[in-house]
């Protein structure tokens, strides 16, 4: 370790990055989240630390040294916080800022779970929260989503997709509102700069759930976060002899100690739908299969008992055969039409597809939460030798915890067959034959060179739902710059990889089990309370960048473990689907703020909906427009009680034909108000195409 750290030290000191040298590194971080294993580890954790500080900074590197979810970091070493909140935590020190290293904009997604949402509403307030108690750095974890492209998931059963429900998603597309709420807290954040560093805030109770936090600075600068603690129930508070609304569960921000320019759960920011259109389907497939493991092949060993996987294939694969003979003799009594003998496997994970005599007699699978599978199924044995083939499947590394080393994966037994004339035959100590890997592993069919060494079979031949097979085919990349991705919902488990490259795990049998109920921003957020996708595959589009694509002739590959219908594989592009706005007739804005403190207006200006769809679209219609008491969130708005008739024709003439449109949120502009006295907003969706 400390060879490596130095030598990354040592390239960046060459480059002249660190800021004592001129360059923009400013902070540099020693092991990560090790403050959960030292617990465990005790004394010997705690060495470790020491140990890790002092070689840290003994690299003179001459920026600060920090290290996340440690409480007891030595001097000078800054300790962090990761989490969904940070507003509680105060470093070891008093000297040291209060940084909060990962704020969770959301959670992994896992191979059989749904897919899990951070309520941007939530996501700000807590940021404000942060920043309100003294809070002095946030690095956002994740602000731009990813992929696990290959087998690089860390974790057992984590998905190809690492979006996190981020503010730039997987694709690098927008996710909005969260983007553009966030953007616009951290420039209401910034107006308040000038108190925010000049000390303490004074707090003052304004209510039973909530207070003020005040900065002011010696030159006369003020600044305020009025919070509401309560998650359901607006207040009306006097601060500063001025009544202040505060929706339940949001802090609102004031630069000059006066006026609101950003409430956390108001969204001025446009809300997008997004879509997945196909632009290739119907692809020209052909096929191979791959062979179920032999005894006697030259790359296969044979051992008594049974092995565990990682250390036999060195994580070099997914995949390992287990294969044993098992002689029936032609008195058993299950031969002249009794059941069939039942087998039963134990195994530590991930993965399990049992195979009799060559065909597929039953598949079992774990979950995050339970990695352990068991396997208990009849199966069609005859007289004679039979043999038993285990393809046990790994489904990404632990990633954290302690003793790595104790944690494992593949067949490790017991293993039994019951219900022979003899009763119960253990089979877990006799001779059993390993092969590490696929042939078409060794064959790298995913490659140009090596899918052109074996004879594929030519699509009108090609078995649907085979399990053990692979799939090749040749596209052309779609003309334009929007994200790709595979839509691989008709397959059921296996990898893919476009041009040799691995795109990932996919994994679309693995159905996602949970409550997808409609989901609160107020309250307290984990990562099982807003969720998405229960009863669909956990994830069902896989990201293809195109810099990995050819214009012309790219090649295809699909290894399908289970059984699935290549015919139904499409490639799709993302795009916006739909734009929204939902805003309230008075909600403050830094527009407004940035204009009244200039002194040019006396009175609140009403806030402005934004439309603007991607480069390349335009608005083609209005999907719903209210002003009035509309409900709802985008993509599900409907009309309330009271609705101003021409809220359609406003976006119709304004919007539809444009990229991008703005409409003031006034009575006037609609027709007049459609409900005198009662607070209003509007509501709009606009199509882009």
């Amino acid at each position: 370790m400390q060879k490596f750290t130095t030598k990354i030290v040592n390239m960046m000191k060459a480059e002249r990055l660190y800021q004592t040298q001129g360059g923009p590194i400013i902070l540099s971080q020693i092991e990560n989240e090790y403050g959960p294993m030292e617990y465990e580890l005790g004394a010997p954790g705690r060495a470790y630390t020491e140990w890790a500080a002092k070689m840290a900074l003994d690299l003179g590197t001459g920026v600060p040294w920090i290290m996340c979810k440690q409480d007891d970091a030595p001097d000078p070493i800054i300790n962090t916080c990761n989490g969904f909140y940070c507003d509680y935590f105060s470093p070891n020190k008093a000297y040291k800022p209060k940084m909060w290293t990962e704020a969770w904009t959301g959670w992994f997604t896992e191979f059989g779970g749904p897919v899990p949402y951070r309520p941007a509403e939530d996501l700000a307030f807590s940021v404000a929260k942060f920043i309100q108690k003294g809070g002095s750095f946030i690095n956002y974890y994740m602000y731009h989503g990813g992929t696990n492209f290959g087998r690089t998931a860390g974790g057992p059963f984590i998905a190809t997709s690492y979006d996190y429900d981020a503010p730039l998603d997987e694709y690098g597309m927008l996710r909005q509102p969260k983007w553009g709420h966030l953007k616009d807290l951290h420039r209401a954040i910034k107006l308040c700069e000038p108190a925010l560093i000049s000390g303490d805030p004074v707090v003052t109770p304004l209510g039973k759930s909530q207070e003020a936090h005040v900065f002011k600075s010696r030159s006369g600068a003020c600044a305020a976060f009025l919070a509401n603690y309560d998650q359901h129930s607006f207040a009306r508070v006097s601060f500063a002899n001025m009544h202040y609304d505060l929706p339940p569960w949001s802090i609102s921000i004031l630069p000059d100690c006066k006026n609101t320019v950003y409430n956390t759960a108001r969204i001025g920011a446009q809300s997008a739908k997004m879509k997945m259109t196909p632009v290739s389907r119907g692809f020209s497939w052909q096929s191979y299969n791959e062979e179920t493991a032999s005894s006697y092949d030259d790359n296969s060993f044979t051992v008594v008992g049974l092995r565990e996987q990682i250390n036999t294939t060195r994580d070099s694969t997914d995949y390992l055969w287990y294969t044993t003979d098992v002689r029936i003799d032609s008195r058993e009594g299950f031969l002249r039409g009794g059941k069939w003998p039942v087998l039963t496997v134990s195994s530590a994970g991930h993965a399990l597809h049992v195979f009799i005599n060559g065909q597929l007699s039953g598949t079992a699978y774990g979950s995050l939460d339970k990695p352990k599978l068991f396997f208990n199924q009849g199966v069609n044995l005859r007289a004679g030798v039979n043999k038993i083939s285990l393809l046990s499947i790994s489904v990404g590394l632990p990633n954290v915890g302690p003793h790595f080393e104790t944690w494992n994966a593949g067949v490790l037994g017991p293993i039994s067959l019951t219900g022979l004339n003899e009763g119960k035959r253990d089979l877990t100590w006799q001779k059993w034959s390993y092969k590490v890997g696929l042939k078409g592993e060794s064959l790298s069919l995913h490659s140009l060179s090596g899918s052109s060494s074996v004879e594929w079979v030519e699509g009108s031949y090609i078995a649907e739902r085979q399990p053990l097979t692979w799939y090749k085919t040749i596209f052309n990349a779609p003309s334009g710059n929007e994200p790709l991705a595979l839509d691989m919902n008709t397959m059921s488990k296996g990898q893919v990889w476009i041009n040799g490259q691995n795109i990932g795990r996919y994994w679309n049998q693995y159905k996602a089990s949970g409550n997808c109920g409609a989901c609160n921003y107020a309250g307290w957020f984990n990562e099982k309370k807003c969720l998405t996708n229960c009863g669909e595959a956990s994830q069902r589009w896989y990201h293809i960048p195109r810099s990995w694509l050819y214009p012309t002739g790219n090649l295809l590959v699909v290894f399908e473990e289970w059984g699935g219908n290549p015919y139904g594989i499409s490639l799709v592009k993302r795009e916006v689907a739909s734009v929204c706005a939902d805003i309230y007739e008075w909600q403050p804005t830094l527009v407004n703020w940035q204009l009244q403190s200039s002194g040019k207006v006396n009175k609140p200006l009403r806030p402005k909906a934004h439309l603007s769809c991607d480069a390349g679209q335009k608005i083609s219609s209005i999907k719903f427009a209210s002003f009035g008491t509309p409900q709802g969130s985008c993509g599900n708005f409907r009309e309330g009680n009271c609705h101003a008739f021409h809220s359609y024709d406003v976006f119709e003439k304004y919007c539809v034909g444009q990229e991008s449109c703005t409409v003031p949120v006034t009575p006037e502009i609609f027709g007049g108000d459609p409900c005198p006295s009662v607070m209003k907003k509007l509501s709009v969706e606009a199509i882009c195409s």
